[in-house]
């Protein structure tokens, strides 16, 4: 298909490296949010909060990064406001028994209403005060950065980038290979069984639920600390919807989430550099690529996925 489509092109050539590079950097916030769905899923919370997540940890990352100056304090202001999204989705969902599915859209709705009011009577008239973030530096590894090809993709990243490797390898060894993790999964399976053996179900859930939300919301702050150096009216632009996908594709574990998000984020990329080379396509159906990718992901073509027995089971003691 890529060879069919540059072909026609203006300028059929496209840098190999160039595409990977920009598809793990779109891929990064793809990747926070499915991480996030996936520690609130594996304890039995469906999370589709995460667009919501992700825009509140977008907006407050700008806001807060302008006001003090530092993108750092930024990111750190970013999962906060994330951990707070995902607070309101566990309190009403766990503690007072309201479908998962409808908080969650809820509060997507809520979170781009709010975070659109604020855009446009605080930040569009006094930008220089309250929009200009700035960016978070690059920070190449020695050596590892001079690799060819692969170096400058993988070794020459923000923070953010170097934190969502982290992530991944942590949630994955915390959820399969340490104690917290068995109790995580059984939550998720079997609460009642879980409950049993002595593990608070809906405390584990409630702290799960949290840190999924401030995983995303440092995600979110890649888009204003990132990839551009403001923030703009849902500037998420359904990316949590994608990585639900993703989590989804993945079959709830990290690495499979992480390697989806990079698929999702190379469709992203692929968009806007076949675009730019000019190629008789329709612009449209390049727009709708990243959809298509999901919907093939979704329906099944990777062999039937199985979610935790309880996801999105409210759980009453006794």
């Amino acid at each position: 298909m890529l060879v069919w489509i540059v072909a026609g092109a203006r300028q059929p050539s496209i840098s190999l490296a160039g595409l990977v590079a920009g598809s793990v950097t779109l891929a990064v916030p793809l990747v926070f949010g499915s991480l996030s769905g996936v520690l609130c899923e594996r304890v039995g919370v469906v999370n589709i909060a995460i667009e919501g997540q992700l825009l509140g940890g977008a907006f407050t990352a700008a806001l807060v990064a302008t006001m003090t100056g530092s993108p750092y304090i930024g990111l750190i202001a970013a999962a906060a406001a994330g951990a707070a999204v995902s607070m309101v989705l566990a309190v009403f969902s766990i503690k007072y028994l309201v479908n998962q599915i409808i908080v969650g859209v809820v509060l997507n709705v809520l979170v781009s209403g709010l975070t659109g009011f604020l855009y446009g009577t605080l930040m569009v008239p006094n930008k220089e005060q309250f929009n200009t973030p700035g960016r978070l530096d690059i920070l190449p590894i020695p050596l590892l950065s001079d690799i060819p090809i692969i170096g400058p993709i993988l070794f020459e990243q923000s923070i953010a980038g170097y934190l969502m490797y982290i992530a991944v390898a942590v949630v994955w060894f915390g959820l399969f290979k340490t104690r917290w993790g068995l109790r995580v999964r059984a939550v998720g399976e079997h609460p009642q069984a879980a409950d049993t053996l002595g593990i608070n179900v809906n405390a584990t859930r409630f702290w799960n639920v949290t840190l999924g939300g401030a995983i995303a919301g440092i995600g979110g702050a890649v888009f204003t600390l990132v990839t551009i150096d403001s923030f703009t009216k849902d500037i998420s632009g359904g990316r949590g919807f994608i990585a639900l996908a993703a989590l989804i594709f993945g079959r709830w574990n990290p690495i499979g989430a992480f390697l989806a998000s990079l698929l999702f984020g190379f469709a992203y990329n692929l968009q806007s550099i076949l675009g730019i080379i000019g190629t008789p396509v329709p612009s449209q159906f390049m727009a709708m690529l990243p959809y298509l990718v999901t919907i093939f992901a979704v329906a099944g073509l990777v062999g039937k996925s199985r979610p935790p027995a309880a996801s999105g089971i409210p759980y009453v003691k006794g």
